[in-house]
């Protein structure tokens, strides 16, 4: 699917189909940031992803973001592996412009249904990628229900990481070592971030491959909206 979203150019397309040249596009946007991704490991989303969605400024690309879509036990699901948001004054537009593309998706795959996004984000400006969903966990102050638990497993599961090393009640999944794939996106005013969200990422070590396993929900109504 191709299309444009606030003055962004978005376009999705099978994993199938993703060329060495479009790979070396998302290497040269990654190595920007801290949490850079090589070419090897870029390669391989492309074998364990169905989707790579893409968002252009002018031709020139400004983030990415694999996933799957999916049902879960039966829950229409979202499942957003490794990407990355340019760091410049319009990363939140650009986050906008790929979330944007994955309601439409999902709106198109669940039709009147509700739909739970999951991602791996290792710092509070990760929170950001929900911003227009609901419910989103972890969150301060909220009793984890052995729902939300089971929840958070099926998702570190999911996106690669053994229950075994997955604490369901703080919903931090600890690495093996290497760098996990995660959802790299930093805010543009981390000072707003609460001190009580930031707590919940005390003790992961993303050098080890630590990540928070993160989701929300968007409603069917909800979802109609944003995905329209």
């Amino acid at each position: 699917m191709f299309g444009a979203i606030m003055g962004f150019e978005v376009e999705t397309k099978d994993c199938t189909s993703v060329t060495d040249a479009e790979l070396g596009e998302l290497e040269a946007l990654s190595a920007e940031s801290p949490n850079a991704f090589s070419m090897g490991t870029l390669s391989k989303q492309t074998e364990e992803w169905v989707l790579l969605t893409t968002a252009r400024e002018n031709g020139k690309l400004r983030g990415f973001v694999f996933s799957t879509l999916e049902r879960i036990g039966g829950t229409p699901s979202v499942i957003m592996g490794l990407g990355a948001v340019i760091r410049n004054n319009k990363r939140n537009t650009t986050l906008r412009a790929l979330m944007g593309e994955m309601y439409h998706r999902a709106l198109m795959a669940f039709p009147d249904e509700d739909v739970v996004f999951g991602t791996t984000i290792i710092e509070a400006s990760g929170f950001e990628i929900f911003k227009d969903l609901t419910d989103e966990l972890p969150r301060p102050g909220h009793k984890v229900s052995g729902e939300e638990r089971a929840w958070g497993r099926r998702f570190a599961k999911r996106l690669g990481f053994s229950t075994l090393s997955y604490d369901d009640r703080k919903f931090i999944a600890l690495g093996d070592g290497s760098r996990s794939c995660i959802f790299d996106h930093e805010s543009l005013k981390p000072d707003k971030i609460s001190h009580e969200v930031k707590q919940i990422f005390e003790g992961v070590k993303p050098e080890k491959g630590d990540a928070v396993i993160a989701f929300a929900w968007a409603m069917a109504e909800k979802l109609e909206k944003l995905g329209s």
